[in-house]
């Protein structure tokens, strides 16, 4: 996986793992940045936001989850391309409509990132997701 792009985009998801807010997220976007999240079970109607908009929803997850993990399955680059396969699992903080607190949640994301000049100036995501079996 040696890419520059593909790097970064590692980077960037363990980050995200991490709660990354503020400065520490931004660094990793064009301030142009757009990220486009295809209607899913969360957001049935789809959400885009911009850079700003970015660190306000990091900041909200930091609220509603209280553990989250993004793992990177797969990364091909092409040029200022990148796609991933990548395997979430978040633990609700609060309730989230009908899904309590402490509820595990999966999904299986296909990230498709562009960079200019080693950041990511557009992201779009799908998401497929479900809910773990209580252990």
């Amino acid at each position: 996986m040696a890419h520059p792009n593909i790097d970064t985009a590692l980077r960037y998801h363990e980050a995200v793992s991490a709660f990354a807010t503020g400065q520490d997220l931004a660094a990793f976007f064009d301030p142009e940045a757009t990220h486009h999240e295809l209607p899913n079970a969360l957001f049935p109607r789809g959400n885009v936001r911009d850079l700003a908009g970015l660190c306000a929803a990091a900041e909200a997850g930091r609220k509603a989850l209280s553990a989250q993990n993004f793992k990177v399955l797969n990364a091909l680059a092409a040029g200022d391309q990148v796609a991933l396969e990548v395997l979430w699992t978040g633990t609700t903080a609060v309730p989230m409509g009908a899904i309590p607190a402490g509820e595990t949640l999966r999904a299986h994301i296909a990230t498709f990132l562009e960079f200019r000049d080693g950041k990511i100036l557009t992201q779009r995501n799908y998401d497929c997701y479900d809910r773990l079996p209580p252990t």
